[in-house]
Formats: structure tokens, C-alpha cells, sequence
């Protein structure tokens, strides 16, 4: 077995998601929510690159050797699949990994909001799932695509760097593509994705114009296409994809955004009591005064639109963090750590609370 195998069976064994691998340090893995070694040799360079290279065929190693960045899907056959990134920085080489589950959970195991399912059931528009880095998105995107997969006969194409969770066949059609190995980028994976007759597109990350401009291109075009992006409630999601491109083009982009803008779907990860963590969420669904909030680029106005659509499973990131605390999920200066509004949070906390935090 690969040493790293070795060092990767420890982290899942011990509840660990990432594991981090750096020159002068012992392998540390995040358990919980933080960051502990697990085991106590510190890696050299040499130690480290034996590490890492054992796993990588020699075309990728060269591709990391030149541009000092490498992702890749490592998998431990029978155990569990793993997202790695290879980096340099200022001691060296280094590198992370990150489980993915090997079992795709179902949105009863994860406790997501029902209303979330609805978006599976849309024949277009687009969908963001939106949370910061190790919030938790691409897990309950696959448990929306397993929901589709098994209700729904669909023709689904993922886009990914690297391809995460592997989807068996159910009624649905998956073909997964993977950035680098079966395309060339996320954009042109979705142009060819346009002549390949799909019902619902994924595209695993939104990050660069070309892509978030295809993306909406494709959800104006009639099909319904999942993306993600890393912020952390509905108004700044909308902002952030307006405010991608230049300044002459943002009003059309508005105009084209709200009549396809069907959902989002903002995640956060508390610390949960005892131990482990529990997802929150702000949901936003269709709704008539969307569009011309959108149009006119009334962005604020997002919120009363969610307050207001509270009968239809739509729920703001605060109230949600609220109702966790109320049912002694999460503690009170978590959710006030994680809140917008955080004098909503601040009568909760115990006296002191928030200094002991600080030292």
C-alpha cells in the first residue's frame, strides 16, 4: 500500500475531511473543524515528495513540476475516493487532499430543507449552491443529482476538475467529464455540452467569465444547469455574477440573469454539539418580483423577497442559524460567529463568551 494511503486511512479513521502535508510539519488532518497532526514525524522535502509522487502518474508530475499547481481524484479502491491538490509555497512542496464520501448521501442522511427539492424537479433556469471552501456544497449537489437519478429520467452531464462523486446509473443518463482528461476547460466542455442534447448541466466551479457567461447562456437556452460559487448568502451570489463582468455589459447580464435565475442555495458548517458539524442554509426559489428585483438591480430587495416566501421553503442563512440554536444543534456564539445580523445573536451569548473567544 502507498505510504499516502496509509496516512489517509488515519485521517477518515479518526473523522478527519482534509489532510495537510507541508515541509517541516507532521501530516496534520482538520477533525471537526480543526486543524491536528496525526502522526508525529515531521516531513522533509525528500519525505514529502516520496509522499506525493507515488500516486501520480508521470505526465500529471511534470504538468506539477511546471506550473507549481496540480488537482487531481485520488482513489483507495473499496475505501473511499479523495480531491488532492499539490502546491508549492514558501518551505516547498506541499499538499492537500480532501475525502469524498465514497456512499452519495440522500437528502434525508444530510437533513436538508425539502424545498431544496424542488429545484430538482425545474426543466431550466439556473441553480447556484453557494458556501465558502469545506462548507459542504458539492456533497448536497451530488445528493441533488442522486434525487434526480432516482426520480427523474434525465440526460446529465457533469463538469468537474477533478470528478468527485461518481453517480451509478438509475433512471437518469450521468456522463462525467473531467477537466484536463476528457476537455479541455470548463468552457469548452460547455460549448460542446450545448450539442449534446442534455437536460441538466453541472458545472463544478463558476470562476471565470467565459464560464459563468456560457452557464447563463445555457439556462436561457431551456436546459437546467447547477453551478457553484464561494459566497456565502443569495444577494452577494447575485452580485458576484452582475459583477463579473465588465461595466458596459453588467445590464444586459442583469436582463439575461433574471429571466433565468431559478435558485440558490447558501451553506454554511457549524460546529455541532457534541461533536461533528451540521449544515445551515439561506434558500432562495422562484418568485414573481425575482426577475424585476434582478432587472433593476435591486439587489437589497433580495431579502424581503426570502423573508416573504417563508410558506414556500424559502429561509434566510440567520433564521436558520436561529432555529439551530433554539433546538440545541448549534451553540449560540457559533451562530453568532456565522450570522449577518449578529445583534439578533448577541442577547444568546453568555457573559464573557465572546473575550474568551478572542485570546
Amino acid at each position: 500500500m502507498a505510504e499516502i494511503d496509509t496516512l489517509l486511512r488515519t485521517m477518515v479513521d479518526k473523522g478527519g475531511s482534509d489532510l495537510h502535508l507541508m515541509v517541516g510539519l507532521p501530516p496534520k488532518a482538520r477533525i471537526s473543524g480543526s486543524i491536528q497532526p496525526i502522526a508525529d514525524k515531521v516531513l522533509d522535502a525528500a519525505a514529502l515528495e516520496k509522499l506525493i509522487r507515488e500516486i501520480v502518474p508521470e505526465r500529471k508530475w511534470n504538468e506539477y513540476l511546471e506550473r507549481h499547481d496540480l488537482d487531481l481524484a485520488h482513489e483507495i479502491p473499496g475505501f473511499a475516493r479523495f480531491r488532492g491538490n499539490f502546491l508549492y509555497n514558501h518551505w516547498g512542496q506541499a499538499a492537500v487532499f480532501r475525502q469524498i464520501p465514497a456512499k452519495i448521501l440522500s437528502f434525508e442522511q444530510l437533513n436538508l430543507p425539502e424545498a431544496i427539492k424542488k429545484l430538482c424537479h425545474l426543466n431550466e433556469g439556473l441553480v447556484v449552491v453557494t458556501g465558502p471552501t469545506g462548507s459542504g456544497k458539492s456533497t448536497t449537489l451530488a445528493a441533488m443529482i442522486d434525487y434526480i437519478n432516482t426520480n427523474l429520467c434525465r440526460h446529465i452531464i457533469t463538469i468537474e476538475d477533478p470528478i468527485e462523486f461518481v453517480h451509478p446509473v438509475k433512471k437518469s443518463v450521468i456522463v462525467h467529464r473531467e477537466v484536463g482528461e476528457h476537455t479541455e476547460s470548463f468552457a469548452s466542455a460547455l460549448k460542446g455540452a450545448m450539442r449534446h442534447d442534455p437536460d441538466i448541466l453541472l458545472v463544478g466551479e463558476m470562476r471565470e467569465l467565459e464560464t459563468i457567461k456560457l452557464a447563463l447562456g445555457c439556462a436561457s437556452m431551456g436546459m437546467l444547469v447547477f453551478g457553484t460559487l464561494h459566497t456565502n448568502n443569495a444577494p452577494k451570489t447575485v452580485d458576484r455574477i452582475i459583477n463579473a463582468f465588465p461595466a458596459d455589459d453588467q445590464n444586459q447580464v442583469r436582463v439575461m440573469l433574471a429571466g433565468c435565475l431559478a435558485g440558490i442555495v447558501a451553506q454554511l458548517l457549524c460546529k455541532k454539539i457534541p461533536k461533528g458539524r451540521c449544515a445551515v442554509h439561506e434558500i432562495l426559489l422562484q418568485h414573481e418580483a425575482l426577475a424585476n428585483t434582478v432587472r433593476s438591480g435591486q439587489i437589497a430587495n433580495i431579502r424581503q423577497i426570502i423573508e416573504s416566501g417563508g410558506s414556500d421553503g424559502m429561509i434566510l442563512m440567520d433564521t436558520s442559524l436561529m432555529n439551530r440554536v433554539k433546538d440545541g444543534t448549534i451553540e449560540a456564539k457559533e451562530a453568532y460567529m456565522k450570522a449577518a445580523n449578529k445583534a439578533a445573536f448577541a442577547g444568546l451569548l453568555k457573559p464573557g463568551e465572546l473575550e474568551d473567544s478572542s485570546h
